[in-house]
């Protein structure tokens, strides 16, 4: 733990500890990032899910209705899920903030079960609607199921690394500190996942912003 404290004190660090907020109970928190091409609204409502508004765009990450009314969040011009859990796809959510154009990234899984969407897999980069997303694999390493089976096997999940102009925002999903993730480099903001026993220790953390040192790191995922 003295290591993770030490690491991170030398990063400018945002914890968010919002397991189960509503819209009707409180706000949600919001910060705003400067980049080379006007401001990007970061909004977390809950546990792994987000919201990003950049250029009048406004990209939607696993979005699950149990953490927030999807009736009153703005449509979705992007929505990228990052696995088939139950807490990172909502097929009624989605349903509920997507309009004409909306385009859904997300995994084979996660397109199987929807029947839409489009599939990037691990290590693959597009660019869409403007914004490069690049599918970064996500995983278990370490913590599995009592029959050894990873709670997150390779292959299954993605995070994603999205380029907002000049800042580039890392969503790891649910994962541990796998060696892709190690190896990302220029990453201005990170969203690392802690929630045990299924994706990151403290330690992990630790060790993953010592390898590939954001700028901004949000742990997230609580709950």
């Amino acid at each position: 733990m003295d290591q993770f404290i030490a690491v991170l004190s030398t990063f400018s660090i945002i914890i968010f500890m919002v397991a189960s907020m509503s819209l009707s109970q409180t706000p949600f928190e919001q910060d705003t990032i400067q980049t080379s091409q006007g401001p990007l609204a970061i909004t977390l409502i809950g546990h792994g899910t987000l919201m990003f508004t950049f250029n009048k765009m406004v990209i939607q990450v696993d979005p699950v209705g149990r953490y927030a009314d999807y009736s009153t969040l703005p449509k979705a011009d992007m929505i990228l899920v990052t696995h088939h859990h139950g807490d990172h796809l909502d097929a009624a959510a989605i349903a509920q903030i997507t309009q004409t154009g909306t385009e859904i990234i997300l995994t084979k899984s996660c397109a199987q079960q929807l029947e839409k969407g489009t599939v990037l897999k691990n290590g693959e980069v597009k660019k869409i609607k403007g914004l490069t997303i690049e599918a970064v694999p996500a995983y278990n390493l370490v913590h599995k199921r009592d029959n050894g089976e990873p709670f997150h096997p390779r292959g299954e999940g993605n995070g994603y690394v999205i380029t907002f102009s000049d800042k580039k925002v890392y969503i790891a999903g649910d994962t541990e500190n796998v060696p892709e993730m190690l190896k990302l480099t220029g990453i201005d903001i990170a969203f690392l996942p802690m929630n045990l026993p299924y994706t990151m220790t403290p330690e992990m953390v630790a060790n993953a912003v010592k390898a590939f040192k954001p700028g901004i790191l949000y742990p997230y995922h609580y709950g």
